[in-house]
């Protein structure tokens, strides 16, 4: 038996990825969909309105291991508009974002229209209707972890993001999970 603990979870919509928030207003927080042993962190984040797969560990090694750049993170993402193919060939190259105040130049990366769109469960905030314009899913995969990279990618290329959400960190991916499932695994094949 392992002297640390892992789980793999799809953080729902609307959570932050972190057990405890000391600010003002009410926030959801990952200690109300499980009951987590004590000292468990979150290996990196998804912001609150980004969804899918989040890796908790007790094992602080661990968590700097699935954070290094050597870790390959994928995400579904759903934007607003059909995005072009020169529009991915531009996420692959790397995009200018900002960050911290200053201008970043995000790392090559992997990108792909993702033809049907995925059959994830339902979100608890509407995204938005047909009305508004046709929207399309494409599947980004990163090696660094910027705040809100992802989102700022694609607004930097025309198509904001409407929907986010990762699928895969490693060789670990969301699969059959439903969002707030939590699922307690041996360790994880990075």
């Amino acid at each position: 038996m392992s002297l640390y603990r892992h789980f793999i979870l799809f953080k729902p919509y609307g959570y932050l990825s972190q057990f405890t928030y000391n600010l003002k207003r009410n926030k959801k927080l990952l200690g109300e969909l499980y009951d987590f042993p004590e000292f468990t962190m979150a290996i990196g984040r998804l912001d609150e309105d980004s969804e899918g797969l989040l890796l908790l560990t007790t094992d602080g090694m661990m968590s700097e291991i699935v954070r290094s750049k050597k870790v390959e993170k994928e995400y579904y993402v759903q934007v607003d508009g059909l995005i072009t193919e020169e529009a991915i060939e531009q996420l692959k190259n790397g995009v200018e974002i900002g960050f911290k105040g200053l201008r970043y130049t995000t790392l090559r990366c992997e990108a792909h229209i993702v033809q049907n769109a995925p059959d994830f469960p339902l979100r608890g905030k509407k995204i938005r209707d047909e009305r508004h314009g046709p929207t399309s899913w494409l599947s980004v995969t990163v090696t660094e972890g910027k705040f809100r990279q992802v989102r700022k990618m694609t607004a930097a290329v025309g198509f904001p993001t409407l929907r986010l959400v990762r699928v895969r960190v490693g060789n670990v991916a969301l699969g059959d999970l439903q969002p707030g499932e939590v699922k307690e695994v041996e360790g994880f094949d990075v």
